[in-house]
């Protein structure tokens, strides 16, 4: 009877190690964003020099609005480091440098400013665009040593917008640029949409209630504006993902049509123990209430992604 006793409470105890070890291996698989792949370096140019960050603005955006972008643009030059208490949005935006580092380009440093501001809130091309007009848009701004923002507002649609994508990179070539030495030259390009009234569960989370997987109460949009500061999240890493991988032979991971690059490696961390759902420990204003990770330019507050480490191979945050 001893015998079969002991036996019983080894098949028990072989029984509840498998159930820990799959156990484990579900929460591992839960907080995949923590342990993405090795980004890997395909060899091609990174942005680099002084650039400017141009802004067009398609639709009707406030000017408080505008000011909420442009402030953050503003914030990431090393300059507006030592203005903004810690931690900056520029000490974010300084893991980008290692990208460089590991690259060993030569003049390989990087300088962003806030360029010109287009306003094109006419509807010129309608409230319905396609991917080509964007790029049209785009072409608007400077195109050389330039990343043109198209920015759209709440009621205009977008190809893909919501369905598969909140905002995109991208190159093209420049019109208003002469052709020297037969070199074809690029400018960067971003768009970004506005998705408050159009899908903000899936393009303005956390500031929002998502439209699947767990669920959690919405957090409080630092600028008070869901659509905006969702927007906010989305241009940070999308410049991220440019800066890195202008051109489409930089750092990224998978299919060059649909890589994981700076930013996109590490979806849905905000903070620290970060799991879907749950965005992460973040700091949190005592006046408003609202949930934020970085300082910025006039005393904003901003929620930033994180970001892929390359030197560590792991997503790094704020807080």
């Amino acid at each position: 009877m001893a015998f079969f006793s002991t036996q019983t409470l080894l098949k028990l105890f072989f029984v509840i190690s498998l159930f820990q070890i799959s156990l484990a291996a579900r929460k591992l698989n839960e907080l995949v964003q923590d342990q993405p792949q090795l980004l890997k370096y395909h060899h091609g140019p990174l942005l680099s020099g002084k650039i400017s960050v141009n802004l067009i603005w398609y639709g009707k955006f406030k000017p408080s609005q505008r000011a909420v972008i442009s402030d953050f643009v503003t914030s990431l030059t090393s300059s507006s480091q030592s203005k903004s208490s810690p931690p900056s949005v520029a000490s974010w935006w300084t893991m980008t440098e290692k990208y460089y580092h590991l690259a060993s380009q030569k003049h390989s440093s990087l300088s962003l400013s806030l360029g010109k501001q287009i306003l094109e809130d006419s509807y010129s091309l309608g409230k319905s665009l396609t991917s080509k007009q964007i790029v049209q848009l785009a072409s608007k701004g400077d195109q050389k040593n330039a990343i043109n923002v198209v920015l759209t507002s709440s009621d205009v649609a977008v190809d893909g917008f919501c369905m598969s994508r909140c905002g995109t990179h991208g190159s093209s070539s420049g019109t208003n640029i002469k052709h020297l030495k037969g070199k074809n030259y690029k400018f960067a390009y971003i768009w970004v949409g506005n998705s408050e009234t159009q899908c903000p569960g899936q393009c303005a989370w956390p500031f929002h209630q998502p439209i699947y997987g767990p669920q959690s109460p919405p957090l409080v949009a630092p600028n008070n504006d869901v659509g905006l500061d969702g927007m906010i999240i989305n241009l940070a890493g999308l410049l991220a993902g440019t800066v890195t991988n202008p051109f489409g032979n930089g750092y990224f991971q998978g299919p060059a049509e649909a890589p994981l690059e700076a930013s996109s490696a590490c979806p849905g961390v905000y903070g620290s123990g970060a799991y879907p759902g749950y965005a992460g420990n973040l700091l949190v204003d005592s006046t408003t209430g609202a949930s934020y990770n970085a300082n910025g330019a006039n005393g904003r507050k901003y929620l930033l992604p994180a970001l892929y480490d390359p030197s560590t191979s792991s997503c790094s945050t704020l807080v």
